[in-house]
């Protein structure tokens, strides 16, 4: 069937709307029995495979057709190619902290903090290592134990200190070409790395500039505690520079996460920190440690796939046709939908992944630059992990505390996300972001046409 000759049907968004429900059911019936972690618990792929059912029960045609639609929507490039870059930014990651890189990053940050700028300086430190290892969850979780200790020393705040380490973590997170919200963003959007990130920085920097001024003027410990020696190796900080430099520049990102593998490993085997058997065994366990993330991608590619083939993406785009009248318009609607799936979800990645194919669809139809609708759809998925309870990041904190602090008590300090909201809105009706070269659509449009042409041959 010709792509171009679906009929919008809202029915076929059934199978979508039930991933979501299962998802967020099982989420929020697990947090009334107080498990941990309660949206986490069940893994995403799990309640993907519920919708994918759901739709062979549903949609029209044999079997064999709804695998064929089913493989081929698992097995389109960018997802491939987005499955790639997670195994090996997974592999990245682990080789880069068993070394030691991830500890001497932490302890350099805190061995340049001064004292009386302590806040500020944990926003600061937090979103460099996050920008390095492209996880806010890891930072939180690394530099958490520590942020709790001093925040105690110097009387601060808790939820402050906390809310500053998360924003931190955020903003990190949201400019990580490692990041899997950025690699979900691009390759949905099939836009270059550098590309988001120009488009993001301009709208990530401000708010996290006007955090950090807040945080020294609001966040100063009553008590101005001794700076302490904390042990770390500058060589060991090297990869993570040597990976944020290249692809800023514009390196394959295949190359350049690949080069950082070695590095990491050469650095350290060379402080016998690893050996050469290890290097490959922590290569593997970054590897098999994105396989949830790997297979949802997957997974919903495939199923986002046989709901587009049922008119369900049509559909979509018929009806937004109402409200969306040009570029501001689809800006303003794809904001919209990623951050109701990311409240629905309560994970960003995922958030992505399912809006993704709708907004690129919409960024088609009027002329919305891919390279905004990336920035767009990562940028507001951050922020409203800032406006949920529920979120990783804000219940990892919160649990950090022992139960001294509640999520809740730490929203009201996730200033970063809430200033990021304002100059994210912003950049819709004043585009401070436009890049110089404007977006070659009419290429998008020779290039799909190919496409078809391959696939019907």
């Amino acid at each position: 069937m010709d792509d171009n000759k679906l009929k919008p049907n809202g029915f076929a968004l059934i199978p979508f709307l039930v991933f979501i429900a299962f998802y967020l059911g099982i989420g929020f019936y697990l947090n009334a029995n107080n498990v941990e972690l309660a949206f986490y618990a069940v893994p995403a792929p799990i309640s993907v495979i519920v919708g994918i059912i759901v739709a062979f029960i549903m949609f029209k045609g044999s079997i064999n057709d709804k695998f064929s639609q089913l493989v081929k929507g698992c097995g389109d490039e960018n997802i491939i190619i987005m499955c790639l870059i997670y195994i090996l930014a997974g592999a990245f990651a682990a080789v880069s902290k068993s070394m030691g890189g991830v500890e001497s990053t932490v302890n350099l940050g805190m061995s340049f903090i001064p004292p009386k700028y302590l806040t500020a300086g944990l926003f600061i430190m937090a979103a460099f290592i996050s920008i390095s290892t492209g996880t806010s969850v890891g930072t939180i979780t690394t530099v958490g134990p520590i942020a709790i200790g001093l925040a105690d020393k110097a009387s601060l705040s808790l939820p402050l200190v906390l809310g500053a380490l998360v924003g931190g973590a955020m903003f990190g997170d949201n400019l990580s070409i490692i990041s899997d919200t950025t690699i979900a963003a691009t390759r949905t959007q099939n836009v270059d790395m550098r590309d988001k990130f120009r488009m993001n920085f301009k709208i990530a920097f401000p708010a996290a500039l006007v955090t950090v001024i807040l945080l020294i003027i609001l966040g100063k410990p009553e008590q101005v505690i001794k700076a302490q020696a904390f042990e770390y190796s500058l060589i060991k900080v090297v990869p993570y520079l040597a990976v944020l430099v290249a692809a800023l520049l514009g390196g394959n990102v295949f190359l350049v996460l690949t080069g950082g593998i070695v590095l990491s490993g050469i650095i350290g085997v060379a402080t016998q920190s690893i050996t050469w058997l290890d290097f490959a065994g922590k290569t593997y366990e970054g590897f098999t440690g994105m396989f949830e993330i790997f297979l949802l991608s997957m997974l919903t590619g495939g199923l986002a796939y046989m709901v587009r083939h049922a008119g369900g993406i049509d559909w979509i785009i018929s009806k937004t046709r109402k409200f969306l009248k040009g570029e501001k318009s689809a800006e303003i609607g794809t904001s919209i939908l990623v951050s109701l799936l990311d409240a629905a979800v309560a994970n960003n990645t995922v958030a992505i992944i399912i809006s993704g194919p709708v907004v690129k669809e919409i960024s088609k139809e009027y002329k919305m630059d891919p390279r905004r609708a990336a920035s767009l759809l990562d940028t507001f998925s951050c922020v409203m992990q800032g406006f949920i309870p529920y979120g990783a990041q804000v219940l990892i904190a919160a649990g950090l505390t022992a139960g001294a602090v509640s999520p809740f008590e730490i929203m009201p300090y996730f200033w970063y996300q809430f200033i990021l909201a304002g100059f994210a809105l912003l950049s819709i009706f004043i585009p401070f972001t436009k890049p110089k070269q404007p977006w070659n659509f009419e290429h998008d449009m020779r290039e799909d046409e190919v496409k078809k042409l391959i696939a019907k041959a």
